[in-house]
């Protein structure tokens, strides 16, 4: 017999799953970075701005999908109910993928060649074509878990398939690179290594998405997996399916509208550069030197910037994700009983959790920017530069991104999945916009993207917000819950400050490490006084 775990129990699974995958993740495209270069990831990086709205399409909407109806059902213990939920989500998913895998190999040219316009780009876009299938087959599986509040599978197929996508994804790639004279041989010569080499360590991320699935094959042959017996008739699969179109669809275009910030720069950031490029040479090369002139100029700055300040930037919302996956099913059961003041109390508790880690990581690369860049890039200084530029004008918009990914999760398990797709929408314009109007500048060049986007993730935010306390009819009382982390966060800041400009003296490593332990004891300490001032006040 499966059993359910609380709120705070899954999201310690999910958030430690995360970030062990965060941490694989990061020595996969680390070393990756520094084999191919700026050039390379802009490849590697084309393949996944095609996956990245393909998945929230499809594997983001069905897994949500399938968590809220499965956590309604089992909620009133209608076990048979949720039996079949499972059985027709995994038809429309099998047939689902199948079609959007299709769709990709055989759109891999066009969008290489006309969207992307990199032509050799095409190698990867055809390797992460059947991850969509895998994709989708692994989402119902975790929808049908996290619906039932046992987070530990997807936890734990989470972290094989870092595993396997450093592992598969690091070794394809180099061994490419060690046999170039068996892979280019079936390709046209004027198609560079590098791009044969970002197709082999896209495979293996694709290989990744494969085990995944196969973990849940073999989970699901376990005894204690299987639900109490129910006699009562489940609702036919027709009406099933509609139901899980009527929220899947609005949490898929919602997801959709949030990966398009990273399509957007993919098909305007490398345009808007070669404008600039071309008016404005004289300007970009005081500013990066001779690179400036040279054709690829454009490619290496959109792959320096999401190959490496974008990766930096995922790592705390992928992990503040995870608190949304455990808050969705957990609102829905609230909602179901009409508890009101219950679901906005759980919303400042995911709000709270949320901040607690996004605040402190900004303060923390803020400060810490360049030598981190340096640090983990130490073979590629020059893109190690562009990126840490534009890192420090995308934090802002990480922690508003890491607070509006439990918002969002809590509007979707109250039946609210289609106000986020709104609200989405005018951050994405203001994205478009941002990238529009600054990428066309020499004097904002990379930053220009990154200002973008934190613009576009505040506008979303605060959108979100408003629109939560529409729906709940009560005071959220937010800034209460987040006035401690920030207080610990702004303390925190201004020691690393301190500690990293009188401790580079002793090299870059060290005074990173001294001010990276001195900010985190000063915000662990700030932030304990600051919460038992709260409990002594409340006692009082």
């Amino acid at each position: 017999m499966f059993r359910k775990q609380s709120f705070w129990k899954g999201s310690a699974l999910l958030l430690a799953s995360a970030m062990t995958a965060k941490l694989l993740g990061a020595c996969f495209k680390i070393p990756l970075t520094n084999v191919l270069g700026g050039t390379g990831m802009g490849y590697f990086s084309t393949a996944y701005g095609l996956l990245l709205p393909v998945y929230a399409l499809s594997v983001t909407g069905l897994s949500a999908a399938v968590a809220q109806t499965v956590s309604r059902a089992a909620a009133l213990e209608h076990w048979s109910e949720v039996r079949r939920i499972h059985h027709a989500a995994r038809l429309a998913c099998g047939a689902l993928g199948l079609l959007l895998s299709l769709c990709m190999f055989l759109l891999a040219e066009p969008f290489a060649t006309q969207i992307a316009a990199q032509p050799h780009a095409l190698f990867s876009l055809l390797a992460i074509a059947p991850a969509a299938l895998f994709g989708c087959l692994t989402a119902v599986e975790r929808g049908y878990w996290e619906g039932l509040q046992n987070m530990t599978p997807t936890a734990l197929s989470q972290a094989l398939e870092a595993v396997a996508k450093l592992g598969f994804g690091l070794a394809l790639c180099m061994w490419v690179l060690r046999n170039p004279e068996v892979v280019c041989r079936w390709v046209p010569p004027e198609v560079p290594l590098s791009a044969l080499a970002a197709a082999g360590a896209v495979l293996g991320v694709t290989l990744s998405t494969v085990l995944g699935w196969v973990y849940f094959l073999l989970h699901g042959l376990r005894r204690d997996t299987r639900l109490p017996r129910d006699d009562r008739p489940a609702a036919p699969v027709s009406q099933i399916f509609r139901r899980l179109l009527y929220v899947m669809i609005p949490v898929a275009l919602g997801s959709l509208v949030t990966n398009l910030t990273s399509l957007l720069d993919l098909v305007t950031m490398m345009r808007c550069l070669g404008r600039v490029q071309m008016f404005h040479g004289a300007e970009l090369a005081e500013r990066f030197g001779a690179f400036a002139a040279q054709p690829d100029f454009p490619a290496f700055v959109y792959g320096s910037f999401t190959g490496m300040a974008i990766t930096v930037f995922n790592l705390v919302p992928s992990v503040t994700n995870m608190l949304g996956k455990s808050a969705l099913p957990c609102a829905a059961a609230l909602w179901a009983k009409q508890d009101c003041l219950g679901t906005a109390a759980h919303v400042r508790s995911v709000t709270g959790a949320a901040a607690a880690m996004a605040f402190p990581a900004a303060g923390g690369l803020w400060v810490l920017a360049e030598p981190v860049m340096h640090l983990l890039y130490a073979g590629r200084p020059e893109e190690a530069a562009i990126a840490a530029e534009a890192l420090r004008t995308l934090l802002p918009g990480m922690v508003c991104l890491c607070l509006t990914f439990p918002l969002c999760s809590v509007l979707q398990g109250i039946g609210r999945a289609g106000i986020p797709v709104l609200c989405m929408l005018a951050g994405v314009a203001v994205k478009l916009a941002g990238n529009l109007l600054l990428l066309s500048r020499p004097a904002f060049c990379i930053t220009g993207a990154g200002i973008a986007t934190s613009a576009c993730y505040l506008v979303l935010l605060l959108l979100i917000l408003w629109q939560l306390h529409r729906c709940l009819g009560v005071r959220l009382h937010l800034l209460r819950g987040l006035f401690p982390p920030a207080a610990a966060a702004a303390c925190c800041t201004g020691a690393a400050w301190f500690c990293h400009t009188y401790a580079q003296p002793l090299g870059m490593l060290l005074s990173a490490a001294a001010a990276s332990g001195v900010g985190c004891l000063v915000y662990l300490a700030v932030w304990g006084l600051l919460m038992r001032c709260r409990k002594r006040k409340a006692l009082i």
